[in-house]
């Protein structure tokens, strides 16, 4: 028997001070059995910092040739494609030269993704940024993120505020080329 997507229903107030976004809205994510609640959260989070016009949620691990995340203008064409984890070079290649504009979001040690990105032919890799968070705050989020949850995340000045519940927790959101 297959086992099935575990589903997460998030509130979400999002307060991002840098990008003059607020707004108040609910996310529900469907976490493959074979995706990490680390992956699943930077999907989520890589979505909140990434909030505009457009952005959807694809099936992460399961969703085949798209990102985790991804950006549609009006007309259905893709702006954004965006990666969580350790992307394959020739996928993040193809992404960024059919959206433009293409970034990753990972939970994993960054030298490792870009060291493995490092002399592969990608499009716009000077434009391709790797967003990380301080080491251990992935992980401490993920072990108690409840299936419903309300979210209130606030980034100011790279610094990233992030209330589950009645947790608090912060860290600051770093970023690298691949280029």
């Amino acid at each position: 028997m297959a086992l099935t997507a575990t589903m997460y229903r998030f509130t979400i107030q999002l307060s991002d001070v840098d990008r003059g976004v607020y707004e108040t809205f609910e996310l529900h994510v469907a976490r493959q059995p074979s995706e990490t609640a680390e992956y699943m959260l930077t999907r989520v989070l890589a979505y909140c910092l990434e909030y505009t016009e457009g952005i959807a949620l694809t099936e992460g691990v399961a969703s085949g040739d798209e990102p985790a995340v991804l950006v549609r203008d009006l007309t259905g064409r893709i702006t954004a494609w965006i990666e969580v984890g350790a992307p394959d070079a020739d996928r993040l290649h193809r992404g960024s030269k059919l959206a433009g504009r293409a970034a990753i979001y990972t939970h994993r040690d960054p030298a490792m993704v870009l060291n493995q990105l490092a002399g592969k032919k990608i499009h716009g890799s000077d434009d391709i940024r790797v967003y990380t968070f301080g080491r251990g705050f992935i992980e401490r989020v993920a072990e108690i993120v409840p299936r419903r949850a309300s979210l209130s995340l606030t980034i100011t000045e790279r610094q990233l505020y992030l209330d589950v519940d009645d947790q608090s927790f912060s860290t600051t959101v770093e970023e690298r080329s691949v280029g």
